[in-house]
């Protein structure tokens, strides 16, 4: 048998104690706005539908083409008005870091126990009965059109 040679790269290991756990470290991106998938689509689709009608050079990258089918496929809202709207019930929770608000919103997560899993930091920060709430706030606007 011959041995297999192998399929990825190996990675540098990160530069930085950064870490989403149960406590967030995200060194210098911890105050930074953060975006849900949705969120992300929409800023990239308008700029590129606005330098095509300002008749700029768009010059989509293979970078940009595969980002923009990656938010394709994983943005949970598609339709604006939903988008803004989920981003203005996370944002009432000042309590949850952005980083936290972003990964809420796009995971979309069915349970506050799913939620906390997925983003240990919430462990703390807020009773599993009001992200019940929230969760249960988003997952109605994804029945709207999305």
């Amino acid at each position: 048998m011959s041995a297999h040679a192998p399929t990825s790269r190996s990675r540098e290991a990160p530069q930085g104690d950064e870490e989403a756990a149960a406590e967030l470290k995200l060194g210098e991106f911890q105050d930074v706005d953060a975006l849900t998938h949705s969120e992300a689509a929409l800023v990239i689709n308008a700029l590129v539908q606005k330098r095509s009608a300002d008749r700029k050079n768009v010059n989509e990258t293979e970078m940009l083409s595969k980002t923009r089918d990656y938010l394709d496929h994983f943005a949970r809202f598609k339709r604006k008005e939903n988008v803004e709207a989920v981003e203005r019930l996370l944002s009432a929770h000042k309590e949850l870091a952005k980083f936290e608000r972003a990964q809420l919103g796009s995971l979309c997560c069915d349970t506050a126990e799913e939620a906390k899993t997925l983003v240990p930091s919430l462990q703390d920060k807020i009773t599993d009965d009001d992200l019940q709430e929230l969760l249960d706030e988003i997952t109605k606007l994804m029945g709207y059109g999305n």
